[in-house]
């Protein structure tokens, strides 16, 4: 019999994507084929990283060599499995430390995860290779700032988002600009950089994507319609308050279009594992790339196993491509 690969699932982390992220993993925990792979969920939060015992006893992570002892028995890693949304799971840190220790991992690696994670640069990235982008104004924390002179290059509506967060947190949208300072103070709690971006009306688009064993993966893609005004956090994880139409009901030409751009910063970003990629895409056609999520919500609402079902795959058979292209310490 083959041995099973010892995998360590990573779950939690610091952001305020913390709840989202344990869901995630817990999803893909019941997923994971028990005949393949020995799985140990460990929960990180700032110094603490953990695992539980069915008892409900803790016991801490050595990481001087992401080791595990529980009740005198030791246990060594070949594999980690992230499933941390924001900080450190999806930011690079988590990869670097993974990167020293010699251990194989699931996501982008720590160059990409530092760069998709920070939008300025993300954009800035895309820019010439054939991506629409929205206009922005970058702010740091501290820096002077004019409202007016800013909706005034930008026009109104406004959205402002931290520069590096997910799940819609901290993110406003501005239909006046008497509104953009609280915006851009309730986007700084989330962030020290802030984005103020153009307005791009129309149908929001998530398009999950993964190449892998050099095959492309691109997963039916998702409508977005929220019931808010836009897709918030709220939006995003409470029933009811969105619909997502997969596959989406598009003319074939924007369909792609929307592959051809998120292959395109799929590469361009050099990602590697599942990530989703979403678009606004305005009433004459056009894709805008909004964000780039380089480990996307797994949870039983989020978007990319919904679309990985409509694919005909389970998550498992997904968990598997990607652990496959992946196992081997670069």
């Amino acid at each position: 019999m083959t041995e099973k690969l010892k995998i360590a699932l990573l779950a939690g982390g610091d952001s305020s994507e913390r709840e989202i992220a344990l869901q995630s993993a817990a999803q893909i925990a019941e997923a994971l084929d028990t005949q393949k792979y020995d799985v140990t969920m460990i929960d990180l939060r700032g110094r603490d990283w953990h695992y539980t015992a069915p008892d409900g006893s803790r016991w801490q992570v050595d990481k001087n060599d992401f080791s595990l002892t529980v009740a005198g028995e030791r246990r060594e890693f070949d594999y980690a499995l992230i499933l941390i949304h924001g900080t450190p799971g999806e930011d690079g840190r988590l990869q670097g430390y993974l990167d020293m220790m010699g251990i194989p991992y699931s996501s982008c690696g720590m160059v990409s995860s530092v760069v998709t994670f920070d939008k300025m640069t993300t954009k800035r990235l895309l820019a010439g290779h054939g991506i629409n982008l929205a206009r922005e104004r970058f702010l740091r924390r501290g820096e002077a700032w004019n409202g007016e002179a800013i909706a005034a290059e930008l026009g109104l509506p406004l959205f402002v988002k931290p520069n590096a967060s997910g799940s819609s947190f901290g993110v406003t949208k501005v239909n006046r600009i008497e509104e953009l300072p609280a915006a851009v103070e309730t986007a700084f709690t989330e962030s020290d950089e802030v984005l103020i971006e153009e307005y791009i009306a129309g149908r929001e688009m998530g398009c999950g994507v993964m190449i892998a064993g050099g095959r492309e993966y691109l997963f039916p893609i998702t409508e977005i319609v929220s019931k808010k005004e836009f897709f918030d956090y709220e939006a995003k994880y409470t029933a009811g308050y969105s619909d997502e139409i997969t596959p989406a009901e598009i003319a074939p030409e924007v369909r792609a279009e929307l592959n051809r751009m998120t292959l395109e910063a799929y590469r361009t970003c050099r990602c590697r594992g599942v990530v989703r990629i979403d678009f606004i895409v305005t009433p004459e056609g056009k894709p805008y790339l909004i964000e780039l999520n380089s480990i996307p919500g797994m949870s039983a609402g989020s978007i990319v196993p919904k679309q990985a079902r409509a694919a005909g795959m389970t998550l498992g058979e997904l968990y598997d491509i990607v652990i496959a292209d992946t196992c081997t310490p670069r």
